[in-house]
Protein backbone atom coordinates (compact mmCIF):
# COMPACT_ATOMS: atom_id res chain seq x y z
CA UNK A 1 0.00 0.00 0.00
CA UNK A 2 1.48 3.47 -0.97
CA UNK A 3 0.76 6.24 0.74
CA UNK A 4 2.22 10.22 0.13
CA UNK A 5 1.31 13.76 1.75
CA UNK A 6 -0.62 15.59 -0.84
CA UNK A 7 -2.79 19.01 -0.60
CA UNK A 8 -6.43 17.67 -1.46
CA UNK A 9 -8.69 20.44 -3.56
CA UNK A 10 -12.28 19.20 -3.63
CA UNK A 11 -14.47 21.10 -6.04
CA UNK A 12 -18.42 20.67 -7.22
CA UNK A 13 -21.00 23.28 -8.55
CA UNK A 14 -23.47 24.80 -6.21
CA UNK A 15 -27.18 23.96 -7.61
CA UNK A 16 -26.02 21.39 -10.14
CA UNK A 17 -29.31 19.59 -9.83
CA UNK A 18 -31.03 22.79 -10.36
CA UNK A 19 -29.09 23.99 -13.37
CA UNK A 20 -29.44 20.99 -14.77
CA UNK A 21 -33.50 20.89 -14.45
CA UNK A 22 -33.90 24.19 -15.94
CA UNK A 23 -31.32 23.90 -19.09
CA UNK A 24 -29.83 20.66 -19.39
CA UNK A 25 -27.88 21.00 -22.31
CA UNK A 26 -26.71 24.35 -21.90
CA UNK A 27 -25.89 23.46 -18.09
CA UNK A 28 -23.18 21.42 -19.49
CA UNK A 29 -22.00 22.90 -22.64
CA UNK A 30 -21.16 25.50 -19.78
CA UNK A 31 -19.46 23.76 -17.31
CA UNK A 32 -17.37 22.39 -20.35
CA UNK A 33 -16.40 25.76 -21.23
CA UNK A 34 -15.50 26.79 -17.79
CA UNK A 35 -13.53 23.34 -17.52
CA UNK A 36 -11.80 24.57 -19.99
CA UNK A 37 -11.22 28.16 -20.07
CA UNK A 38 -10.87 28.22 -16.49
CA UNK A 39 -10.24 25.00 -14.59
CA UNK A 40 -8.14 23.18 -16.39
CA UNK A 41 -5.52 25.95 -17.22
CA UNK A 42 -5.34 27.20 -13.37
CA UNK A 43 -4.70 24.00 -12.12
CA UNK A 44 -2.03 23.14 -15.06
CA UNK A 45 -0.27 26.60 -14.09
CA UNK A 46 0.16 25.77 -10.40
CA UNK A 47 1.12 21.98 -11.54
CA UNK A 48 -2.06 20.51 -9.95
CA UNK A 49 -3.63 16.89 -11.31
CA UNK A 50 -6.63 16.32 -12.11
CA UNK A 51 -7.40 12.80 -10.21
CA UNK A 52 -10.98 12.49 -11.21
CA UNK A 53 -13.92 14.19 -12.70
CA UNK A 54 -17.41 13.51 -10.96
CA UNK A 55 -20.17 14.80 -12.99
CA UNK A 56 -20.30 18.23 -12.08
CA UNK A 57 -17.38 18.01 -9.53
CA UNK A 58 -13.44 17.70 -9.42
CA UNK A 59 -10.67 15.84 -6.92
CA UNK A 60 -7.39 17.41 -7.57
CA UNK A 61 -3.99 17.11 -5.74
CA UNK A 62 -1.47 19.42 -5.68
CA UNK A 63 2.21 18.92 -4.61
CA UNK A 64 2.13 22.37 -2.67
CA UNK A 65 -0.60 23.55 -0.34
CA UNK A 66 0.49 27.19 -1.19
CA UNK A 67 0.06 26.19 -5.17
CA UNK A 68 -3.80 24.00 -4.29
CA UNK A 69 -4.42 27.95 -2.58
CA UNK A 70 -3.77 29.77 -5.22
CA UNK A 71 -5.53 28.09 -7.95
CA UNK A 72 -8.29 27.99 -5.84
CA UNK A 73 -8.36 31.79 -5.40
CA UNK A 74 -7.90 32.60 -9.12
CA UNK A 75 -10.50 29.92 -10.01
CA UNK A 76 -13.16 31.99 -7.49
CA UNK A 77 -12.01 35.12 -8.57
CA UNK A 78 -12.41 34.52 -11.78
CA UNK A 79 -15.59 32.81 -11.93
CA UNK A 80 -16.95 36.11 -9.72
CA UNK A 81 -15.76 38.08 -12.64
CA UNK A 82 -17.45 35.99 -15.63
CA UNK A 83 -21.08 35.97 -13.08
CA UNK A 84 -21.22 39.60 -12.35
CA UNK A 85 -23.38 40.22 -15.51
CA UNK A 86 -25.25 36.90 -15.12
CA UNK A 87 -28.96 36.52 -13.77
CA UNK A 88 -28.62 35.23 -10.43
CA UNK A 89 -30.60 31.92 -11.85
CA UNK A 90 -28.10 31.47 -14.36
CA UNK A 91 -24.65 31.70 -12.36
CA UNK A 92 -22.34 28.90 -12.04
CA UNK A 93 -20.62 28.83 -8.53
CA UNK A 94 -18.26 26.56 -7.33
CA UNK A 95 -17.48 25.79 -3.85
CA UNK A 96 -14.04 24.39 -2.63
CA UNK A 97 -12.55 22.40 -0.12
CA UNK A 98 -8.92 21.77 0.69
CA UNK A 99 -7.23 19.85 3.18
CA UNK A 100 -3.15 18.67 3.87
CA UNK A 101 -3.26 15.11 4.81
CA UNK A 102 -2.10 11.72 4.41
CA UNK A 103 -3.64 9.77 1.12
CA UNK A 104 -3.63 5.78 0.27
CA UNK A 105 -2.44 5.55 -3.65
CA UNK A 106 -3.78 3.24 -6.01
CA UNK A 107 -3.11 3.41 -9.62
CA UNK A 108 -3.97 7.71 -10.74
CA UNK A 109 -6.90 7.65 -8.04
CA UNK A 110 -6.09 8.59 -4.03
CA UNK A 111 -8.35 7.54 -1.42
CA UNK A 112 -8.41 8.29 2.62
CA UNK A 113 -9.59 10.32 5.36
CA UNK A 114 -7.39 13.44 3.67
CA UNK A 115 -10.09 12.99 0.72
CA UNK A 116 -12.45 12.51 3.09
CA UNK A 117 -11.95 16.00 5.20
CA UNK A 118 -11.69 18.02 1.65
CA UNK A 119 -14.67 16.43 0.49
CA UNK A 120 -16.51 17.60 3.44
CA UNK A 121 -15.08 20.76 3.53
CA UNK A 122 -16.34 21.62 0.16
CA UNK A 123 -19.64 20.99 1.10
CA UNK A 124 -19.38 23.43 3.83
CA UNK A 125 -17.59 25.67 1.95
CA UNK A 126 -20.21 28.76 1.03
CA UNK A 127 -21.29 29.28 -2.71
CA UNK A 128 -18.16 30.82 -4.52
CA UNK A 129 -16.13 30.15 -1.35
CA UNK A 130 -12.89 28.36 -0.24
CA UNK A 131 -13.02 26.48 3.07
CA UNK A 132 -9.57 25.11 3.91
CA UNK A 133 -8.34 23.32 7.03
CA UNK A 134 -6.04 23.81 9.87
CA UNK A 135 -3.34 22.09 8.51
CA UNK A 136 -3.78 24.01 5.16
CA UNK A 137 -4.06 27.95 6.91
CA UNK A 138 -0.95 26.64 8.63
CA UNK A 139 1.05 26.20 6.14
CA UNK A 140 0.18 28.83 3.63
CA UNK A 141 0.42 31.37 6.33
CA UNK A 142 1.35 34.91 4.98
CA UNK A 143 2.65 33.46 1.79
CA UNK A 144 -0.18 34.48 -0.41
CA UNK A 145 -2.19 37.29 -0.38
CA UNK A 146 -5.37 36.32 1.27
CA UNK A 147 -6.74 36.56 4.81
CA UNK A 148 -8.04 33.62 6.85
CA UNK A 149 -11.30 34.06 8.60
CA UNK A 150 -11.62 31.34 11.50
CA UNK A 151 -14.95 29.53 11.86
CA UNK A 152 -13.75 27.47 14.97
CA UNK A 153 -14.12 23.57 15.39
CA UNK A 154 -17.00 22.13 13.36
CA UNK A 155 -17.93 18.43 13.35
CA UNK A 156 -18.17 17.40 9.73
CA UNK A 157 -19.96 14.24 8.32
CA UNK A 158 -18.72 10.86 8.63
CA UNK A 159 -15.37 12.50 10.04
CA UNK A 160 -14.16 11.22 13.50
CA UNK A 161 -12.92 14.34 15.38
CA UNK A 162 -14.14 17.76 15.10
CA UNK A 163 -11.92 19.99 12.16
CA UNK A 164 -11.01 23.40 12.40
CA UNK A 165 -12.27 25.32 9.27
CA UNK A 166 -11.24 28.07 8.01
CA UNK A 167 -12.90 30.21 4.88
CA UNK A 168 -10.07 32.07 2.57
CA UNK A 169 -11.55 36.14 2.32
CA UNK A 170 -11.61 36.48 -1.62
CA UNK A 171 -11.87 40.39 -1.37
CA UNK A 172 -8.40 41.78 -2.29
CA UNK A 173 -7.38 43.71 0.66
CA UNK A 174 -7.12 47.52 0.51
CA UNK A 175 -3.71 47.87 2.52
CA UNK A 176 -0.46 46.41 3.24
CA UNK A 177 -2.14 45.96 6.68
CA UNK A 178 -5.39 44.50 8.27
CA UNK A 179 -6.97 46.99 10.05
CA UNK A 180 -7.63 46.03 13.95
CA UNK A 181 -10.60 45.90 15.36
CA UNK A 182 -13.27 44.87 17.53
CA UNK A 183 -14.44 41.19 16.82
CA UNK A 184 -16.99 39.11 17.74
CA UNK A 185 -14.41 37.05 19.85
CA UNK A 186 -11.11 37.53 21.24
CA UNK A 187 -8.05 37.64 18.63
CA UNK A 188 -4.39 36.79 19.87
CA UNK A 189 -1.34 36.01 18.67
CA UNK A 190 1.43 33.89 19.91
CA UNK A 191 4.85 35.28 18.87
CA UNK A 192 7.77 32.83 19.40
CA UNK A 193 9.08 32.33 22.50
CA UNK A 194 12.77 33.32 22.71
CA UNK A 195 15.50 30.59 23.64
CA UNK A 196 16.89 31.61 26.67
CA UNK A 197 19.34 28.88 27.35
CA UNK A 198 22.21 29.95 26.07
CA UNK A 199 22.49 27.46 23.23
CA UNK A 200 21.30 27.31 20.01
CA UNK A 201 20.47 23.95 19.72
CA UNK A 202 17.64 24.32 22.05
CA UNK A 203 15.65 26.43 19.80
CA UNK A 204 13.74 23.46 19.05
CA UNK A 205 12.68 22.89 22.22
CA UNK A 206 11.03 26.86 22.47
CA UNK A 207 9.72 26.75 19.23
CA UNK A 208 8.01 23.38 20.01
CA UNK A 209 6.38 24.93 23.67
CA UNK A 210 4.89 28.39 21.23
CA UNK A 211 3.66 25.58 18.99
CA UNK A 212 1.97 23.54 21.38
CA UNK A 213 0.08 26.74 23.41
CA UNK A 214 -0.80 27.68 19.41
CA UNK A 215 -2.74 24.13 19.24
CA UNK A 216 -4.13 24.47 22.74
CA UNK A 217 -5.66 27.70 22.08
CA UNK A 218 -6.65 27.13 18.62
CA UNK A 219 -9.36 23.98 20.14
CA UNK A 220 -10.99 27.36 21.82
CA UNK A 221 -14.05 27.90 19.27
CA UNK A 222 -14.36 31.79 20.71
CA UNK A 223 -11.36 32.03 20.24
CA UNK A 224 -9.52 33.47 17.13
CA UNK A 225 -5.77 32.65 16.91
CA UNK A 226 -3.47 33.60 14.17
CA UNK A 227 -1.96 30.72 12.30
CA UNK A 228 1.48 29.11 13.37
CA UNK A 229 3.46 30.23 10.36
CA UNK A 230 2.08 33.83 10.71
CA UNK A 231 3.58 34.17 13.82
CA UNK A 232 6.72 32.86 13.32
CA UNK A 233 6.98 35.55 10.65
CA UNK A 234 8.03 37.05 13.70
CA UNK A 235 10.96 35.04 14.94
CA UNK A 236 14.12 37.03 16.07
CA UNK A 237 12.64 40.53 15.20
CA UNK A 238 12.55 43.03 17.40
CA UNK A 239 9.12 44.60 16.74
CA UNK A 240 6.47 46.96 18.80
CA UNK A 241 3.88 45.14 20.17
CA UNK A 242 1.62 47.46 18.83
CA UNK A 243 2.85 47.00 15.18
CA UNK A 244 2.29 43.81 15.63
CA UNK A 245 -1.01 43.53 16.25
CA UNK A 246 -1.93 46.19 13.66
CA UNK A 247 -0.67 43.95 10.95
CA UNK A 248 -2.00 41.00 12.35
CA UNK A 249 -5.22 42.70 13.30
CA UNK A 250 -5.52 40.95 17.03
CA UNK A 251 -5.97 42.39 20.13
CA UNK A 252 -3.98 40.61 22.03
CA UNK A 253 -0.41 39.01 22.19
CA UNK A 254 1.19 36.31 24.08
CA UNK A 255 5.15 36.27 24.13
CA UNK A 256 7.52 34.51 26.46
CA UNK A 257 10.71 33.11 27.01
CA UNK A 258 11.88 29.51 27.65
CA UNK A 259 15.03 28.40 30.09
CA UNK A 260 16.01 24.51 29.68
CA UNK A 261 18.90 23.09 31.95
CA UNK A 262 18.89 19.77 32.39
CA UNK A 263 16.04 18.12 34.36
CA UNK A 264 14.49 22.13 35.04
CA UNK A 265 12.87 24.29 32.95
CA UNK A 266 11.61 28.33 33.75
CA UNK A 267 8.75 29.56 31.32
CA UNK A 268 7.83 33.51 31.38
CA UNK A 269 4.64 34.32 29.51
CA UNK A 270 3.06 37.60 29.34
CA UNK A 271 -0.08 38.44 28.02
CA UNK A 272 -0.41 41.56 26.24
CA UNK A 273 -2.85 44.16 25.24
CA UNK A 274 -1.64 45.01 21.12
CA UNK A 275 -3.53 48.76 20.81
CA UNK A 276 -0.97 49.98 23.69
CA UNK A 277 1.09 47.42 24.76
CA UNK A 278 -0.19 47.05 28.48
CA UNK A 279 0.15 43.75 30.55
CA UNK A 280 -2.22 42.37 31.83
CA UNK A 281 -0.94 39.37 33.17
CA UNK A 282 2.11 37.94 33.28
CA UNK A 283 3.84 35.04 35.01
CA UNK A 284 7.17 32.86 35.68
CA UNK A 285 7.39 29.11 35.70
CA UNK A 286 10.43 27.24 37.39
CA UNK A 287 9.46 23.45 37.23
CA UNK A 288 11.26 20.05 36.84
CA UNK A 289 11.00 19.45 33.14
CA UNK A 290 8.19 16.61 33.39
CA UNK A 291 5.73 19.35 34.21
CA UNK A 292 6.36 21.41 31.01
CA UNK A 293 2.64 19.96 30.25
CA UNK A 294 0.81 21.50 33.77
CA UNK A 295 2.71 24.92 32.61
CA UNK A 296 1.31 24.92 28.79
CA UNK A 297 -1.67 24.35 30.41
CA UNK A 298 -1.57 27.19 33.12
CA UNK A 299 -0.91 29.46 30.61
CA UNK A 300 -3.61 28.38 27.80
CA UNK A 301 -6.52 28.65 31.16
CA UNK A 302 -4.78 31.94 32.70
CA UNK A 303 -5.62 33.29 28.65
CA UNK A 304 -8.94 31.84 29.01
CA UNK A 305 -9.51 33.45 32.61
CA UNK A 306 -8.13 37.15 31.55
CA UNK A 307 -10.08 37.03 28.62
CA UNK A 308 -12.80 35.94 29.64
CA UNK A 309 -13.77 33.18 27.64
CA UNK A 310 -15.84 30.50 27.96
CA UNK A 311 -15.53 27.16 27.39
CA UNK A 312 -17.20 24.19 25.88
CA UNK A 313 -17.23 20.89 27.98
CA UNK A 314 -15.22 19.27 24.93
CA UNK A 315 -13.15 21.85 24.83
CA UNK A 316 -12.58 21.58 28.84
CA UNK A 317 -11.63 18.19 27.62
CA UNK A 318 -9.48 18.64 25.40
CA UNK A 319 -7.28 20.95 27.29
CA UNK A 320 -7.28 18.62 30.14
CA UNK A 321 -5.32 15.51 28.36
CA UNK A 322 -1.72 15.77 27.84
CA UNK A 323 -0.09 14.37 24.86
CA UNK A 324 2.14 11.99 26.57
CA UNK A 325 3.71 11.39 30.04
CA UNK A 326 7.18 10.70 28.55
CA UNK A 327 8.79 13.59 28.52
CA UNK A 328 12.43 11.82 26.47
CA UNK A 329 9.60 10.88 23.99
CA UNK A 330 8.32 14.43 23.93
CA UNK A 331 11.55 16.02 23.85
CA UNK A 332 12.15 13.66 20.23
CA UNK A 333 9.23 14.69 19.05
CA UNK A 334 9.68 18.34 19.20
CA UNK A 335 13.45 17.79 17.74
CA UNK A 336 11.52 16.20 15.07
CA UNK A 337 8.97 18.72 14.23
CA UNK A 338 11.58 21.09 13.75
CA UNK A 339 12.93 19.27 10.65
CA UNK A 340 9.52 20.26 9.15
CA UNK A 341 9.79 23.96 9.13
Amino acid sequence: MRRRLTAIFAADVVGYSRLMGANEAGTLTALEKLRTEVLEPRINAHEGRTVKLTGDGMLVEFPSVVSAVACAVEMQRTMRERNADAPPGQRMEFRIGINLGDVIVEGEDIFGDGVNVAARLESVATPGGIAVSQSVCDHVGNRLNVRFEDRGEQQLKNIEKPVRVYDILLEEPELTTMPSQKKEKPSIAVLPFTNMSGDPEQEYFSDGITEDIITDLSKISALSVIARNTSFTYKGKAVKVQTVGQELGVEFLLEGSVRKAGPRVRVTAQLITSADGTHIWAERFDRDLTDIFAIQDEITHAIVEQLKVKLLPREKKALGQAPTDNVEAYNYYLRGRDFLY
